[in-house]
């Protein structure tokens, strides 16, 4: 990271890879602590019949290069199943306080199993639990029913709960597994544009765009980013 990666202005001659300028724009909301959840996106996916649906999930892992970042959901979720239909995402990071925003538009595919592993291993017991428990996006009868349902299958997975499922009665915590529908989405950046809050709305934008082609089932190979000033 570099002063010039956060100035107030982008430079006359645009970057040739925006993504380490994202990266450092994401690496300074989080150490500034700019809100509560400074990795916050909103991602947007499309149904089958074209319907687009948006949420706000978290960014746990960005990696510059060769240029993606990740976010961890249930793979029945209704995010999860339109990505498997269709792979064109969108997503905008937005940070208010800062004025700069990211736009990130590309493809999803799912991560390895082994990042998956990583990543839930290193979540504490409540939140592996809630992987377990909650069946995502689908109806339930009641918030009474949910906390059974989820009571019910951390019994089964070894817990042995106090009061509520927030508290145990044992500091030995058993070993919960990765749920298998469960894990990391891996977007792919094929567009980006970054943009910077400008006096009198005469912002600073530029859109930097490439060509991916899939050449794993979690990877793509890259062409250099083409970048272009666009007008506020």
């Amino acid at each position: 990271m570099n002063d010039q990666m956060l100035a107030d202005r982008l430079p006359d001659e645009l970057p040739g890879d925006p993504m380490h300028w994202a990266d450092a724009w994401i690496k300074e909301a989080t150490s500034a602590n700019v809100q509560k959840n400074p990795n916050a996106l909103t991602l947007a996916t499309v149904s089958a019949t074209g319907q687009p649906s948006a949420r706000v999930v978290l960014c746990k892992h960005f990696v510059p290069d060769p240029g993606y970042f990740v976010v961890y959901t249930n793979y029945e979720s209704r995010k999860t199943r339109e990505l498997l239909g269709n792979a064109n995402v969108c997503a905008v990071f937005h940070w208010d306080s800062l004025g700069r925003q990211i736009r990130i538009e590309g493809k999803a595919v799912l991560a390895p199993e082994s990042e998956s592993d990583a990543y839930f291993a290193s979540r504490e017991w409540g939140s592996q639990l809630g992987a377990w428990g909650s069946d995502q996006s689908r109806p339930i009868e009641s918030r009474a029913a949910l906390l059974a349902q989820i009571r019910e299958r951390g019994e089964l997975l070894g817990l042995e709960f106090g009061d509520g499922t927030g508290t145990l009665n044992s500091d030995d915590i058993p070993e919960i597994p990765r749920p298998p529908h469960w894990g990391g989405i891996r977007i792919w950046a094929r567009s980006i544009e970054l943009w910077i809050n400008g006096v009198d709305r005469i912002h600073d934008r530029a859109l930097w765009q490439r060509e991916i082609v899939q050449a794993s089932d979690h990877g793509f190979s890259v062409a250099p980013w083409t970048g272009t000033r666009l007008q506020p």
